[in-house]
């Protein structure tokens, strides 16, 4: 199940897509949807597909069946019905477009905050030195490191550098942001911070697809949340219709009586 909220065209199309490790079926004929500007947030139990749904949106996975298009274009593959495998060239140029935000930080631990970010400016976008580091500048400006602009991600707490990681992937001006888990691999104390950029950037109009347990959080930034079980998407809607107690969704509201039992 999965809709628009109404006919304008998605920034990103999902169109049942499949994806199988082995004999694990893990992506069952997924479909969604994501308009240019709306933070779509994606919930479910572990196992049901939700990080290798962004990985395959992003092409770190290959999905078997389907397609994904982000902007018209399709991701991956030249063409859906050919699955033609994209050069690796284009597959650079296609990701560049889709900045991602990896549960652990992924920073590289000999360049500074303001290096981490610089790289992909000059060595993808083909920046100059100095473009690239006011753009860095800008952007650590923006998440609250401007003063941690030349330390090494040992001399940041986890939260700082998952924000490095936030200013690294927008720097890059991505169509689509994707986040999984990003405030999973920090202490309860740092989650805060890391929320409030990302609430900043959807105030700003960024285009989301987010992976998440912060269900709260999930509540007031979404555009909608999609519910995935089983590998397949069960339920999309308004936050308010999908988190409601009262869901007539049964596997939404087992979902949901579980997650609210181990975390309150």
């Amino acid at each position: 199940m999965s809709e628009a909220p109404n006919a304008s065209p998605a920034l990103l199309d999902v169109r049942d897509v499949s994806k199988a490790f082995g004999a694990v079926e893990v992506l069952r004929s997924v479909s969604l949807q994501v308009k240019r500007g709306e933070v779509v947030t994606v919930i479910g139990p572990s196992g049901s597909g939700k990080t290798t749904l962004l990985r395959c949106v992003n092409f770190l996975e290959s999905y078997d069946s389907g397609s994904i298009r982000i902007d018209g274009k399709e991701v991956g593959f030249r063409e859906a019905g050919t699955r033609q495998r994209r050069s690796e060239r284009d597959l650079a140029a296609m990701r560049a477009e889709t900045g991602m935000v990896f549960q652990s930080f992924n920073l590289f631990p000999h360049l500074t905050a303001a290096g981490n970010i610089m790289l992909g400016l000059t060595k993808v976008r083909g920046k100059r030195d100095a473009e690239a580091r006011s753009i860095a500048e800008h952007w650590l400006g923006r998440v609250g490191l401007g003063h941690k602009a030349d330390s090494l991600p040992a001399e940041l707490s986890g939260g700082q550098q998952q924000r490095v990681g936030i200013a690294r992937a927008v720097a890059m001006e991505p169509k689509i942001l994707l986040l999984d888990e990003i405030t999973s691999a920090l202490d309860p104390e740092l989650v805060g911070e890391v929320l409030a950029v990302v609430r900043s950037l959807a105030e700003d109009g960024m285009t989301m697809l987010m992976v998440t347990h912060e269900m709260a959080f999930a509540r007031d930034a979404s555009s909608r949340i999609v519910f995935m079980a089983d590998g397949g998407v069960s339920a999309v809607g308004p936050p308010k219709e999908i988190l409601a107690a009262e869901t007539s969704n049964e596997r939404l509201r087992t979902f949901l009586a579980r997650f609210r039992a181990s975390h309150f």
